[in-house]
């Protein structure tokens, strides 16, 4: 049984804070040569995309865009993360989820249809190709997620175990 060292229950919203900060998007690209500056991603002074998580998808992306995200959905979506890579104008949606024991997160993988759907039609003025991609934790190796995980590739989604390799953000 694996040991829980990030606690649960009532500190399940820290949980998945501390294993959003090991999986921090700009930290990996800072590890591979990036340089990060201002939510931009720069490799050799060229311009690859940009970072933003959260409310910075409204910020950095929907304003600049004249996209008023209430005129076209009935609620906010709030990813973990977002990198719009600039050079095949694709928005890579990433959410994480940690799991210790059986609960809620069980559930929530089963929406990554109707969440890509929610960003594709709040995204539609921009032109841009949609992926959402979950980050996800050893916990969901056990043989008991396998349909899920076969369902999430089914609909066109991604999941990554812990480590979310570069090229699947279009970049070599």
């Amino acid at each position: 049984m694996p040991i829980n060292i990030y606690g649960g229950g009532a500190t399940t919203n820290q949980n998945g804070l501390a294993f959003e900060q090991e999986t921090s998007l700009k930290t990996a690209f800072e590890n591979q040569g990036y340089i990060v500056v201002n939510n931009e991603v720069f490799l050799n002074m060229d311009v690859k995309g940009m970072i933003t998580s959260k409310h910075g998808l409204y910020r950095d992306i929907l304003i600049p865009n004249n996209i008023l995200w209430s005129e076209i959905l009935s609620k906010q979506l709030l990813p973990d993360e977002v990198f719009y890579n600039y050079s095949n104008r694709t928005i890579y949606i990433i959410e994480k989820k940690f799991q210790a024991a059986a609960g809620s997160v069980d559930e929530k993988l089963q929406t990554c249809d109707f969440k890509k759907r929610q960003y594709q039609k709040l995204l539609r003025d921009m032109n841009v190709t949609v992926e959402y991609i979950y980050v996800i934790n050893e916990w969901f190796d056990h043989p008991s997620y396998n349909d899920v995980k076969e369902y999430i590739s089914l609909v066109g989604c991604r999941y990554f175990t812990r480590i979310l390799p570069l090229e699947a953000l279009g970049l070599l």
